[in-house]
């Protein structure tokens, strides 16, 4: 097993993740988890609903290899073109 020199340290929005997931867009389908920052592999339009917001809103032309750093509660399937996600929480 790795040496973890922060096992025990405080978990926040600004620490590093500690998990991990691929996301796969869908309608109203809230994620497994609400994330600190989605990778975004292949570019596209991205539409995601905040863990704070009600509407969704959809973030255009965002450039294969960027790191959004959102807190996001859903990743909806209209209007997202990005794939390869991954979730960072």
């Amino acid at each position: 097993m790795a040496i973890d020199h922060f096992e025990y340290t405080t978990d926040s929005v600004i620490a590093p993740a500690r998990q991990l997931f691929e996301i796969s867009p869908q309608d109203a389908v809230e994620l497994p988890v609400a994330t600190k920052a989605i990778y975004v592999g292949s570019g596209g339009d991205v539409a995601i609903r905040p863990v704070d917001g009600e509407a969704v809103v959809v973030l255009r032309n965002v450039v294969g290899g960027t790191v959004l750093a959102i807190r996001a509660a859903t990743i909806e399937a209209t209007g997202t073109t990005a794939s390869d996600l991954v979730g960072l929480a």
